[in-house]
């Protein structure tokens, strides 16, 4: 499977990567009114990182190729 770069996919993942930062960027405001306070302010970061750097792999068009590798390591037909 070879590599294609997609705008439609850049963009999107762009916008991904935007929102992880503002959640970065305001996570104590968003753990203190949605979460639990001072004890979810290291989760709240955590969840913001992983959203980022979901951000950058949909951004360079890698979601397929590991959703693809997942999905043939999981349903090997055996030919």
């Amino acid at each position: 499977m070879p590599y294609e770069f997609s705008f439609g996919s850049f963009f999107v993942g762009f916008l991904i990567v935007a929102i992880g930062v503002a959640f970065m960027r305001w996570h104590r405001v968003l753990a203190d009114n949605f979460g639990s306070g001072v004890a979810s302010y290291d989760k709240a970061r955590l969840w913001a990182l992983i959203t980022v750097l979901l951000g950058f792999v949909v951004s360079i068009n890698l979601h397929w190729f590991i959703i693809g590798n997942l999905a043939r390591m999981i349903f090997r037909a055996d030919t």
